[in-house]
């Protein structure tokens, strides 16, 4: 006669699924905390990908504006930063000028001028950390300022004729359809300063000039020098007021990344709460599944191993 296991086909089914569903369930938890992940595919996070996806979208276009925005922060910062050193130096330029009328000593005029003139131009044509010039406009390979000396600038036609800058002022996006001008032309911030150094080298080297050649100014170099300060004021005022409009377009920038850097956080937390599991809660389900496994493992091997020959009574000699 044959003996057969206690255990029936169905309840072998029903422990087999068990199994797997359990094996099913710890591969998923081994799975989400060695990648910190909810799924490591689109099937595994359902309905949820579209919004997923939006969701991803809307954080890089911010990163991207936030990128874009930071760049220009930083341009409008050294703008600024060099606009103060001009305005600086144009106010110096008209004390000049009212020192040498108060005092009607023009001896030392042209050497504050010459120095005026070469810090003017080293600002003028600076270039940003990608080497194009920063006050060039839609012309940033050349130098927005072509002459080298006050000689050059007082042979020009007019001051306009020392500058080569293009026209079109740069901007930047910082969000859909909202754009920043933060671009500023050499000839915008520059052309009073260089007018009033070309009045004064033009006089200088003509036949009423020569300030540096006498101790006291003659009526014709007194005359001149006295028309010249409302235009040294104007060119500081100038340069005063873009200096101002720099200040406020940086912060409309700081504001404007400020704004992208907070949009780029909300979206990244709204993806990572959809993708990004909850490690404490992932690690105690590895745990409890880890658990059923081993449960259900040893529950199946236990009935596999039961026979009836477990039930019958020993025999007897």
């Amino acid at each position: 006669m044959n003996v057969d296991r206690a255990s029936t086909a169905g309840q072998a089914q029903y422990l087999l699924q068990q199994i797997q569903t359990a094996s099913q369930q710890l591969q998923q938890t081994q799975d989400q905390v060695a990648s910190g992940k909810v799924a490591t595919d689109y099937s595994g996070l359902g309905d949820k990908v579209a919004v997923l996806e939006a969701a991803r979208t809307a954080a890089n276009k911010a990163d991207a504006y936030q990128q874009n925005t930071t760049i220009a922060v930083n341009q409008a910062d050294l703008q600024d930063s060099q606009l103060s050193s001009l305005s600086d130096l144009a106010n110096q330029l008209r004390q000049a000028i009212t020192t040498s009328v108060a005092n009607n000593d023009g001896t030392t005029l042209m050497a504050t001028a010459q120095g005026i003139f070469d810090q003017v131009s080293q600002i003028l044509n600076t270039k940003d950390a990608n080497g194009n010039y920063l006050y060039g406009g839609d012309k940033d390979d050349t130098p927005p300022l072509n002459v080298t000396s006050l000689s050059q600038l007082a042979a020009l036609p007019s001051a306009a004729n020392a500058f080569s800058n293009g026209t079109l002022k740069k901007s930047v996006m910082v969000g859909d359809g909202q754009s920043v001008q933060v671009g500023v032309l050499a000839s915008d911030i520059g052309s009073g300063l260089m007018q009033t150094l070309k009045d004064l080298a033009g006089f200088d080297a003509g036949a009423s000039g020569n300030f540096a050649g006498t101790t006291s100014l003659t009526q014709a170099q007194n005359t001149f020098l006295t028309n010249e300060i409302p235009t040294s004021i104007d060119a500081a005022t100038g340069v005063n007021n873009a200096a101002a409009s720099n200040g406020f377009v940086y912060n409309q920038l700081k504001d404007a990344s400020d704004h992208q850097s907070s949009l780029s956080t909300m979206y990244q937390t709204f993806v990572s709460n959809i993708e990004d599991v909850d490690m404490p809660t992932a690690i105690s389900k590895l745990n409890q599944n880890q658990v059923a496994l081993q449960a259900a493992l040893q529950v199946t091997a236990q009935l596999n191993s039961v026979s009836l020959l477990n039930y019958l009574p020993a025999a007897t000699g």
